[in-house]
């Protein structure tokens, strides 16, 4: 990268080094070849200016608010979009970053294209109601994604969902574990990605017209009107994003509306940032070296940004916040770790984003994920440490395995979900309950609960005291029964998801060829690798209702639990997990 390039609005890409990436997409690329490592540590950072504190105390006021009542405001007239809601500020006159979901700072959105029930129900919970013109319309005229999902579930995925051998599946919401490559707004402008939209779709206009092509053909068409309405939105808070970022405030600004259009237009489990921080130090580089801001302005800009994550909201009912502790969003921006040619990715700009923990407070979010790995900077990981112990607000990930996987460019979806930025998705899979499996096995595929039959075709162990080898010929074709049954779900929830739900916005961010991976998920590890644990070295007796249905055990004798580093437990454990798992792949 040239110092002190003279920068302008004809040539946002002044002083910047690589040719590749200016003639296709390729944010690595650009990263590689011109990000400044830092090594040293993070004497240089300063605190909140006047400015930031006075927008941090006028939502500080509306946060307590909205800590006391719940939800602070809806905007339940109309269904959430990029372009649903004008422009929303805090304080316009002292925002650097802007752009609110809807047009007050946390009023939220309905978005009834993942289903109106899960809408309803969210608005009730807080005294809110449905406007009647919407509902007409998502009961007449439009189909959600969950309606679309309740039509095609079998008998036996319902009785799964309902008795909770499946559980958390995204059929009433957004499915999230989709990463926009949002870098790619700020790097290339709009009309640059309108371009190269328009070139791979007509690169598909003489192909075999299969199902899988005019649905490609489809959803490209669809990516290209959600620029267009990016653009749209942008415009409306002033900015013209159809050109490059020429600025480190336009590049956080114009990052910044991408990942908004995306929040606006779904309500994800999970809605990552990626990771820009290292893409942002390039800008705040270049403008430091130029004179155009100092090192105040420079943390002025992440901190602004950075409030604008903090108050991302979902209208979801209590039932959810109470599954997943709180009022989640796992805006999870991934800082830190290494590249592949040895270089560490750490820059300034990730000292920046984990000091907003300080001159802002502690906080949830955004999920700020440090990919750690042993060869980071010792500064950094001093930095990291100190931060950690003081405000208990930072995720670690491990960088050493995940970079072998997926090279150096990954972001982490939700919580641990590593996958390429802009180049691959997952389809959020929630959990299959292998403790309630083990008890079907028991049971005959009888709920022990409910007394209902929730797995046909099996029938249950009548002896009184369990054998060992008698359970696990019971166990295995009851996970076979999981596996199809679960799986089933999945199918049905993704299909209908894409075709009701699509992600329009962040697909347009990825390449037209990516990869998809499922990310399945298993529930009650533990319980069932005791049990089974219990039933192998100790005396595990069956006590039975007045129905013969098996509702508790008794005991006797020891035996190792898992996770203490016993492997006639743990081992047990291992087996579960990869035969399960073997049995999910297995499915179509």
């Amino acid at each position: 990268m040239t110092i002190n390039p003279k920068i302008s609005l004809d040539d946002p890409w002044a002083g910047f080094a690589g040719d590749d990436w200016r003639a296709c997409v390729d944010v690595r690329g650009f990263i590689q070849a011109n990000y400044q490592p830092y090594l040293k540590n993070g004497a240089f950072l300063v605190g909140p200016t006047a400015r930031t504190k006075a927008v941090w105390d006028q939502l500080s006021v509306l946060l307590k608010l909205e800590r006391e009542k719940g939800v602070l405001d809806v905007s339940a007239d109309r269904a959430s979009s990029i372009l649903a809601h004008g422009p929303g500020y805090i304080d316009r006159d002292k925002e650097v970053i802007v752009g609110l979901q809807t047009d007050a700072p946390l009023k939220r959105a309905i978005m009834p294209n993942g289903g109106l029930r899960m809408v309803e129900n969210g608005l009730a919970a807080f005294g809110y109601s449905l406007d009647p013109s919407v509902k007409e319309i998502w009961t007449k005229y439009r189909k959600s994604h969950n309606q679309g999902i309740f039509d095609t579930y079998t008998p036996e995925v319902l009785a799964a969902r309902k008795a909770g051998i499946v559980t958390g599946l995204p059929d009433a919401y957004g499915r999230g574990r989709i990463i926009g490559d949002y870098r790619r707004v700020a790097l290339y402008g709009v009309d640059f990605l309108r371009k190269e939209r328009q070139k791979v779709f007509h690169e598909l206009d003489g192909v075999d017209f299969t199902d899988d092509v005019m649905r490609l053909r489809e959803e490209l068409s669809e990516q290209f009107r959600a620029l267009d309405e990016l653009r749209e939105m942008a415009a409306g808070y002033g900015f013209d994003i159809s050109r490059p970022a020429a600025t480190a405030r336009e590049a956080v600004q114009w990052t910044y509306f991408g990942y908004l259009a995306a929040v606006k237009e779904q309500n994800g489990a999970a809605m990552s940032l990626g990771r820009i921080s290292t893409f942002l130090d390039i800008y705040f580089q270049r403008d430091l070296a130029a004179g155009l801001i100092d090192e105040e302005q420079a943390q002025e800009i992440v901190d602004d940004l950075v409030i604008k994550l903090r108050i991302i909201r979902f209208l979801r009912t209590p039932e959810y916040d109470s599954l997943f502790s709180g009022d989640p969003t796992w805006v999870t921006e991934s800082i830190g770790g290494m590249g592949e040619d040895g270089r560490t990715l750490v820059t300034k700009t990730s000292f920046r984003f984990l000091n907003t923990l300080h001159n802002l407070g502690p906080a949830p979010e955004p999920n700020l994920t440090v990919l750690w790995s042993t060869e980071l900077p010792e500064g950094f990981k001093d930095f990291c440490a100190q931060v950690s112990i003081e405000t208990s607000a930072i995720q670690y990930e491990n960088d050493d395995v995940m970079r072998p996987h997926w090279g150096d460019d990954y972001g982490i979806a939700c919580c641990v979900s590593a996958m390429r930025i802009g180049k691959q998705m997952q389809f959020f899979g929630a959990r299959a309950n292998l403790a309630k499996a083990l008890l079907y096995a028991i049971n005959g595929g009888v709920d022990e609960k409910t007394g209902a039959k929730v797995a046909p075709g099996f029938e249950p162990i009548t002896s009184d005291v369990l054998a060992w080898d008698e359970v696990m010929a019971k166990l295995d074709p009851m996970m076979d029964w999981l596996a199809k049954t679960y799986v089933t779900a999945l199918n049905c929830i993704h299909y209908m998801h894409d075709k009701y739900a699509y992600e329009r916005i962040e697909m347009a961010l990825h390449d037209r060829d990516i990869l998809r991976t499922m990310a399945c998920g298993i529930a009650g590890l533990s319980v069932a690798a005791d049990s089974l644990s219990a039933i192998k070295h100790a005396k595990v007796s069956v006590l039975r209702n007045e129905a013969g249905l098996a509702v508790d055990y008794r005991i006797e004798g020891d035996f190792p639990a898992y996770g203490n580093n016993d492997d006639r437990a743990d081992d047990l454990a291992v087996w579960l997990a990869e035969t399960f798992m073997k049995k999910v792949a297995a499915q179509p």
